[in-house]
């Protein structure tokens, strides 16, 4: 079907053009060009520095020390018998551990007591005789005896007296011998292993290297040792002598603890600092009742590095980094970003102690870092507060990294 004449007649005129126009946009569905804006300020989530009180903490490795460490070991020789325990029980002290042949040690005992019999038998018959020969002598009105027969009879007496003192000792070193054919434990812990099984001869502390049969370690309380430089140990000095800092608690944790759960006390610091590496050895004590800690372990202690203070806070994820210099962003007026240098101090949780560069009424960016640059206008929204820490327990501090 053609067009008619006065359809196209419409076309060829520039005013009706102009007015048309619209009618075929609209038609075709097209909108009409809107004209050109500036995008609105991004949105940034903002909140004051949090006043709280902080404790700082150095950290050292160590680890834990048996307080009693004994190495059993036979006193005579002799073949190994009977072992009573199992590796790896727990032992008080006293408890039967190892059994020697007796059988040698109670001949030598009975020899020893038959000597002594013997010995006693003497120095009776020469008391008796000596007490005869005094009756005589004392007689003056005869010659029965001589002084020399006398002094002879009390030599005698006397010989005797220190053979039965001799025989006596034999007796006992027999008896003690036959005693160490039972090795007790001497101490109450955790023993290990046997090292050697029942039919080997051991060799007894008299006799060349005593044989080694087991080892007992204490396991409650534990020591920690670890070793800390000379500087510390001054700044240590002075804040425990100030009445800073507690000297004596320190806290503990192991590879696979997330905060510091263990309490102890420092029990013994080393008398030397070490010349070589120019470090002093430390020692505290934790209670082991779980038997948790084991001698060898390792782990991490922390002692109070300041006196609490309070401090401004913020969440670490606020803090920027360029090269080495630490910032934050800070709402200024008309809610124009603005760039504040900071120096930051030691971790609290998710927090992060801010030393200088920050005052407490600060408005600081902590979310949307990403959004903002010095210079740009934003739209502030206030992060809610989290929960205010206790006043009466300071926080405790990590180093600052």
């Amino acid at each position: 079907m053609l067009p008619s004449p006065r359809l196209l007649s419409m076309f060829r005129q520039p005013a009706s053009l102009g007015l048309l126009a619209p009618l075929l946009l609209a038609a075709c569905g097209q909108p009409q060009q809107q004209g050109g804006g500036a995008p609105p300020p991004p949105t940034v989530t903002v909140a004051k520095p949090q006043t709280r009180p902080i404790t700082e903490y150095d950290e050292y490795v160590g680890r834990f020390v048996a307080i009693n460490h004994v190495s059993v070991n036979a006193r005579v020789s002799g073949y190994l018998e009977k072992i009573s325990f199992t590796d790896g029980q727990m032992v008080k002290e006293g408890d039967l551990l190892f059994t020697l042949d007796q059988r040698p040690y109670k001949i030598a005992l009975q020899q020893a007591e038959a000597n002594l019999a013997q010995a006693k038998a003497n120095l009776d018959f020469a008391t008796t005789d000596l007490e005869r020969a005094r009756t005589l002598i004392e007689d003056k009105t005869s010659n029965a005896i001589s002084k020399q027969a006398f002094d002879q009879r009390t030599q005698t007496q006397r010989t005797a007296t220190a053979t039965v003192q001799a025989q006596e000792a034999l007796v006992a070193q027999a008896k003690l011998d036959l005693q160490f054919t039972e090795l007790r434990a001497p101490v109450s812990g955790r023993i290990g292993d046997r090292r050697v099984s029942v039919g080997n001869y051991v060799i007894g502390g008299g006799g060349g290297t005593p044989t080694l049969l087991a080892v007992i370690v204490s396991t409650d309380p534990i020591y920690f040792e670890f070793t800390f430089d000379e500087a510390s140990l001054l700044r240590y000095q002075r804040m425990v002598q100030g009445g800073g800092i507690d000297g004596s608690s320190v806290e503990l944790k192991l590879i696979d603890d997330k905060g510091w759960p263990y309490k102890g006390k420092m029990d013994f610091l080393n008398n030397v600092v070490d010349r070589e590496t120019g470090t002093i050895r430390g020692r505290a004590i934790f209670d082991n009742k779980q038997e948790l800690f084991r001698p060898g372990l390792f782990g991490r202690i922390r002692l109070p590095a300041t006196a609490p203070y309070q401090a401004l806070t913020l969440p670490d994820t606020a803090i920027g980094s360029e090269q080495t210099q630490k910032f934050v962003y800070v709402v200024g007026p008309e809610n124009v970003i603005q760039v504040r240098p900071v120096t930051l101090g030691p971790l609290d949780g998710d927090r992060r102690v801010i030393k200088t560069g920050l005052k407490p009424e600060d408005v600081v960016v902590v979310n949307g870092l990403m959004r903002v640059r010095p210079g740009v206008k934003v739209t502030p929204q206030e992060e809610k507060p989290p929960a205010p820490a206790d006043a009466k327990a300071p926080a405790a501090a990590s180093p600052a990294k």
